[in-house]
């Protein structure tokens, strides 16, 4: 659609984010009804639109090639379509996890409550609690606490593995190794020769690197975006999007396979400050075992 329009001079693009969002499909179908005022096509505008009538006014100016407006037809038909194929799919899902809840009067008793904070996006599935249905689906571990991790990473997390499925590997690391995000080390004669994560990717590792990346964005300082951030300057968003995304599949695993709620370990500590608190743990280690008193340690008071 974005490209016809394009063709008919029509830079919907430009002045607003999605093209598919409520401001775009109702200028794109009142252009297939025939409607080629910018002005008429301005006041289609809602009310979260950045852009204001006149702005967006002066992007609509046709050339009323009428082959382009046929093909823009054609491809507004055919996505109204696929919408549809969604919908039934949602429905679909719903049908699913309610049947697997209903079930289990283990999942059934846990409750939450709705978390605002949580975006939902145009792609979450409608008329369904996935909030309430995540959490009684991995039987009272609140997946949806961990930062950058939305809701179609937990629906990934559900159709590739599964609870039962995460309860099979014997530790996170499998998990991690199983996933292809720890590095595949070469070595020879006690150096490592190379580290590179293994090729091969699956939906579920896909859906951890959009978390890790979606962290990467936040403007808030939280440990895991510290942590992404530091791997970021040394090694590159790359490197740090699969760092994060490693971090995110062993607290996913302890959450589930030890029913755990999610914690900030110390573990995403700066590189200075994990030596800092190693070396006072090593230090009270030794105090507690030769049992130095005050006095004897020469301890300086203020």
């Amino acid at each position: 659609m974005q490209k016809y329009l394009r063709l008919l001079n029509l830079r919907l693009d430009v002045v607003v984010n999605d093209i598919c969002g409520l401001t775009g499909l109702l200028i794109i179908h009142a252009i297939c009804n025939g409607e080629k005022d910018p002005l008429k096509l301005a006041e289609l505008r809602h009310g979260n639109c950045r852009k204001t009538e006149e702005e967006i006014s002066k992007a609509l100016h046709t050339n009323g090639r009428e082959d382009y407006l046929f093909a823009l037809n054609q491809e507004l038909e055919m996505y109204e379509v696929l919408q549809s194929k969604i919908v039934q799919c949602d429905v679909e899902i719903e049908k699913i996890l309610n049947s697997t809840i209903g079930k289990d009067d283990n999942k059934r008793q846990h409750h939450i409550e709705p978390k605002k904070h949580k975006k939902i996006n145009k792609n979450t599935p409608k008329n369904i609690d996935l909030n309430l249905m995540a959490y009684q689906y991995f039987e009272g571990v609140d997946l949806l606490a961990i930062e950058g991790v939305s809701y179609s990473t937990v629906l990934s997390i559900m159709s590739e593995v599964g609870l039962e499925g995460i309860k099979k590997f014997p530790t996170a690391k499998h998990f991690a190794s199983w996933l292809r995000l720890t590095p595949n080390n070469k070595i020879s004669g006690g150096k490592i020769l190379s580290n590179r994560i293994p090729k091969g990717s699956n939906r579920l590792k896909i859906a951890l690197r959009n978390a890790a990346n979606a962290i990467g964005n936040l403007k808030d300082s939280t440990p895991l975006s510290d942590f992404f951030k530091r791997i970021n300057f040394r090694k590159g968003r790359v490197s740090a999007i699969s760092a994060t995304a490693r971090k995110l599949a062993i607290i996913i695993w302890n959450m589930v396979v030890k029913n755990q709620a999610y914690v900030n370990p110390e573990g995403y500590l700066f590189l200075d400050e994990k030596r800092k608190l190693g070396l006072v743990k090593r230090i009270q280690k030794q105090i507690t075992k030769f049992g130095l008193t005050n006095e004897e340690i020469n301890f300086a008071t203020n």
